[in-house]
Formats: C-alpha cells, sequence, structure tokens
C-alpha cells in the first residue's frame, strides 16, 4: 500500500470509530472506558463530547511527550489534527444519532453492541494503516515503552483508571454515576476481541512483511 493510501485509510478508520461512540452512548448502558472521562467532563460542563476528546487528548499527547522525549517521533505530532478529526465527528455522529433513544432493554443493547462494533473495526483499520495512534493508543504505548511493562496489562490498567476518575468526577459534580453501566464492561471486554477479529479478516502480511488491507472474509 503506498504511503497516501495508508493515511487515508487511517483517516476512514478514525471517522468509523468516531461514529461508534455516540452509539454508545445512545444506548444508555455506559460509554466506553476510554471516553468515559470526556464524557462525564461534558455532561458536567457546557462543552461537547468532541470538545472535552479534544481537549482530553491533548493532554494525552503531552504525556506521551513527557515520558519519551527524543524517542517521541516528530511524526506522531500528526495525532493533533487527527484528534481534530476524530473529535469533530463524534459531535457530527452525536447529531447524526440523536434519534436512537432506545427504552427497551434489547434495543439498548443493540446499540451498545454496533456502536462497539464501529469502534472496533476502526482500531483494527487504523492498525493496518499503520502510520499513526490516536492519543489514547499513543500514551498506552508509551507508558509500556518507558517502563518496560507488557501492553496489554497497560491498557487494562489505563482503563480501570479512567473508570474510576469518571465514577468519582461524576459522584462529585452530578450527585450520581453517569455514564458507567454494564455496557461499560461489555464495551471493555468486546473492544479487543472484535478488533482481533477485524484485523484478522481484513489485514494480511505481504512479501515484505508489512500489513496491509487486503479482506478476506
Amino acid at each position: 500500500m503506498s504511503g497516501t493510501f495508508r493515511y487515508l485509510l487511517f483517516i476512514f478508520a478514525v471517522i468509523v470509530q468516531s461514529s461508534g461512540i455516540p452509539l454508545v452512548v445512545r444506548s444508555l448502558l455506559g460509554i466506553s472506558p476510554t471516553s468515559s472521562l470526556p464524557y462525564v467532563i461534558s455532561v458536567a460542563s457546557n462543552f461537547s463530547l468532541g470538545q472535552m476528546t479534544f481537549a482530553f487528548n491533548m493532554l494525552l499527547i503531552l504525556a506521551q511527550f513527557m515520558l519519551l522525549r527524543s524517542k517521541f517521533h516528530k511524526i506522531q505530532l500528526l495525532q493533533v489534527p487527527m484528534t481534530i478529526v476524530f473529535s469533530f465527528f463524534i459531535d457530527v455522529f452525536m447529531d447524526v444519532w440523536s434519534w436512537v433513544n432506545p427504552v427497551n432493554y434489547f434495543f439498548k443493547l443493540a446499540a451498545l453492541l454496533i456502536g462497539t462494533a464501529l469502534i472496533a473495526f476502526g482500531i483494527a483499520v487504523q492498525g493496518i494503516a499503520n502510520v499513526l495512534m490516536l492519543p489514547g493508543e499513543g500514551l498506552v504505548y508509551a507508558v509500556s515503552r518507558y517502563f518496560r511493562i507488557d501492553l496489554s496489562k497497560v491498557k487494562t490498567g489505563n482503563d480501570v483508571i479512567l473508570v474510576v476518575c469518571a465514577a468519582v468526577l461524576s459522584v462529585i459534580y452530578l450527585g450520581i454515576i453517569d455514564g458507567i453501566r454494564e455496557g461499560t464492561l461489555i464495551a471493555a471486554l468486546l473492544t479487543g476481541v472484535l478488533a482481533k477479529f477485524f484485523l484478522t479478516h481484513l489485514g494480511a502480511v505481504d512479501e515484505h512483511g508489512r500489513l496491509i488491507f487486503r479482506p478476506h472474509w
């Protein structure tokens, strides 16, 4: 795949991922761990979820730089415009999915699962594009590299910390725990599984050992 195609594929994946987050929100069963903190802050403030996602991700990029210093490659500064795209489309899809207001638990679960699948699809295709990482994944990688801790353990710890912080802030500013329910756990457990599934069926390794986009269902 050409470099241009990889970046276009990455942007497409970011938009798909951004479409899944509002759908999970609309399910009313709880938001995914990575978006839990921006969500709670947006509910407690006058800022949109997309705006808070952008602000939070800027802090994550700064944290990456502070950890990696000279090992923070300049190409990763492209996380900033990609985050603008990501955050913008989160707000766009909050409007697109505004008609989704399930009352029946079955339809709530359906919205949660479809949203989670969109998030996982986006993450998998970003992996196939292999040009950048969004700040959330970038910080997990930076922490894993700096402290030499297994990536999966850092990811799990990161999710737990985000959910706990979101719950604490929610109680302090809203008086209740908002956005964290059984759907948060379901999303946390399924996202990785679904991402691996999509990665397996959409990607392949070429003759040079590079991951390429090659659907094979």
